[in-house]
């Protein structure tokens, strides 16, 4: 099936706009756009590679716009309110009668969002960073979760540090796999936003597939 505009409702009420694919029996994914005050939305490339590989692993997936980006309402909610628009987003899924696990995948300011709800919301099963601004966030909410996780970053990337992401990865209990991509940045240049396209799929036969642990 086709990608669908639909809206719905941040948790406190602000009208979000978002792209629906129903059908993949497996799951959910819920993909997270980068830093809306930036540039960040919903059609991403990197996001828009995530989606893909979701699809064609026989996952559904939801994208959507934060507050103030496109036609979502409201404005820019310095990354608090956005927590609701992620829990309206799950709402919303549930109001559909979707079947999980739901997965949320975040892009740099989209895995912050991702970190802050995961550990509070049972209903988020696993959960992947692309290139986590950890020089701008420690991430201390994350740090226990004990639920599948993914994490991707460039070797490049001065908003996620080699240095800063080992030491974050090497306290972060199991289930857990890190993939460094070589000669890539934060804004995956040069096409490099492919490469996220096999450590994803990777992530979701290894911890998701009906043979996994």
């Amino acid at each position: 099936m086709a990608e669908r505009l639909v809206d719905f409702p941040s948790r406190d009420g602000i009208r979000l706009e978002g792209l629906l694919e129903e059908g993949g029996g497996k799951g959910f994914v819920i993909l997270l756009h980068p830093h809306p005050l930036y540039g960040g939305e919903m059609r991403n490339h990197v996001l828009k590679v995530l989606k893909k590989v979701a699809s064609e692993e026989g996952y559904s997936t939801l994208r959507f716009n934060f507050r103030g980006v496109g036609r979502s309402e409201g404005s820019y909610g310095e990354g608090i309110k956005e927590q609701e628009d992620l829990r309206g987003a799950l709402d919303f899924l549930n109001s559909l009668g979707a079947k999980g696990p739901f997965i949320v995948a975040g892009y740099s300011f989209g895995s912050i969002i991702a970190s802050r709800v995961a550990p509070e919301d049972d209903r988020i099963e696993g959960v992947v960073f692309v290139s986590p601004p950890l020089s701008m966030d420690n991430f201390s909410s994350f740090r226990q979760y004990g639920r599948p996780k993914l994490i991707i970053a460039g070797d490049r990337d001065f908003v996620c540090p080699m240095g800063e992401l080992e030491r974050f990865y090497s306290e972060l209990p199991e289930p857990k796999m890190l993939k460094v991509i070589e000669g890539c940045d934060h804004f995956y240049s040069w096409g490099m936003h492919v490469a996220v396209s096999e450590p994803f799929r990777e992530f979701l036969q290894r911890f998701f597939s009906q043979d996994a642990p």
